[in-house]
This record gives structure tokens, C-alpha cells and sequence, in this order.
């Protein structure tokens, strides 16, 4: 009896619903993507093996550490959050008597972090991208021993402006969580200034940035 011969087919696959799914896909993590904001100072943190992950947003960062080949710590302050920047810089604006127009405050919203001395800030927001790039920023003053509120015993000349930008920054945005990251080569001193303009402000709880340890996730100790 002869064979029955199947008449061949061809497969035609319809791929249109997976390139859509694909396009979907890459349209979500352009929009959810998180760039790494610019540092101003590159710095190397300790290892911890604690896991209390920080929180995304209100973040107030202070960090230590050395620019480039010098030899001393500097201190940089930043919050993530735009609208608390335009208020700092708006009350900065009338503290320290400058003008601010409308480009300064593009590149102050737009500024992760700085660290020069607040008087200095308008000739800081003056730079080109390249120039700020460039320019070696020698740190915010950080004398604790400078009266800072109202009750405060200290000096009335000695300047502490990382503690008048905390006040700012947290009378702002009462929501903000403070976080310190601090090089692990950096001077014990520098980080007792840091931690006294903390409990000066009344900023006594506050997250330590650290690296991974032994396996444990990126964490913080408070």
C-alpha cells in the first residue's frame, strides 16, 4: 500500500506581541532608571556587616574625605530632594546678600553636592560645567565650637556652615534622613566636627554609609 506523502508547511511565527513586549520593557527601565549622581568627592568607606538599607528618597548627605592629591579632609553637603535645594539657596540668597539668577539656580538644582564657603557660592554657581568639574572645592567650615541657635553656648564668629545648611535643609524638609559617608582613611577629628554640628542641631539620629561586608548587603549603622 503506498505511503501517504504530507503536503509540507511552513511555519510562520508571529512576532509583532514580543517585540512589543521588548520595546515595553526597555520604555520601563529608561523611565524607572536611577542615575548615580555626581560626587564631588571620591571617598572609600569602611566595611559593615549590617544590612538597614537607606531610604530613596530625603536623603541629607554629608560627606568627608580628600580631593584629589591633598592632604587635608573636606567636608560636602547635599539633599536629593530639588524643591529643599531652591529653599536653601533662596534663604542662603538672603543671608549672605547675593543675587541669584535664573541660571545659579538651574546649576544649584542641579548640584548633587558642594562644598565651598556659603559667601563663596555665588562664584561657584558662576563656573562653567567644564571649570566646576575641574575646580578642587576646599570644603564647607565645620567649626563646632561656633553657636549656631538661639540658647547655644560657643563662639559667635567662629563659622559652622554645615550646620546652618543642616538647620536650613531640615527646617525645609522635616522628613529628611541624615546620612554621613566618611572616607575609612579620613582624621578621627574631621568626623567628631561632623558628629558635634550633628548634636548641635539637635541631629542626633543619623545613618553611617557602608560598604559590604562578609556577604551582607549595601547598609548603614545608626
Amino acid at each position: 500500500m503506498p505511503k501517504i506523502k504530507m503536503k509540507r508547511q511552513n511555519i510562520r511565527m508571529d512576532m509583532t506581541a514580543m517585540c512589543d513586549v521588548a520595546f515595553l520593557l526597555l520604555t520601563f527601565f529608561i523611565l524607572t532608571t536611577k542615575f548615580r549622581p555626581n560626587e564631588a568627592v571620591q571617598v572609600d568607606i569602611p566595611g559593615s556587616t549590617a544590612q538597614i538599607p537607606l531610604p530613596e528618597k530625603d536623603v541629607l548627605l554629608i560627606t568627608v574625605g580628600k580631593v584629589g592629591d591633598q592632604k587635608d579632609d573636606r567636608i560636602f553637603f547635599g539633599v536629593d530632594d530639588q524643591n529643599t535645594r531652591m529653599g536653601i539657596l533662596d534663604e542662603l540668597a538672603k543671608e549672605f546678600n547675593f543675587t541669584v539668577d535664573g541660571e545659579m539656580q538651574k546649576r544649584f538644582k542641579l548640584l548633587d553636592q558642594f562644598g565651598v564657603p556659603l559667601d563663596q557660592l555665588p562664584q561657584l554657581l558662576k563656573m562653567d560645567p567644564v571649570e566646576l568639574a575641574n575646580f578642587k572645592q576646599p570644603g564647607l567650615p565645620c567649626n563646632p565650637d561656633a553657636k549656631l541657635m538661639a540658647g547655644q553656648t560657643g563662639s559667635d564668629t567662629a563659622k559652622n556652615h554645615l550646620g546652618k545648611l543642616i538647620i536650613m535643609a531640615r527646617t525645609l524638609n522635616p522628613n529628611l534622613r541624615i546620612a554621613v559617608k566618611a572616607d575609612k582613611s579620613a582624621e578621627y577629628g574631621r568626623i567628631d566636627d561632623v558628629i558635634e554640628t550633628l548634636r548641635k542641631t539637635n541631629s542626633n539620629r543619623f545613618n553611617l554609609i557602608t560598604s559590604a561586608k562578609a556577604g551582607a548587603a549595601p547598609a548603614h549603622a545608626e
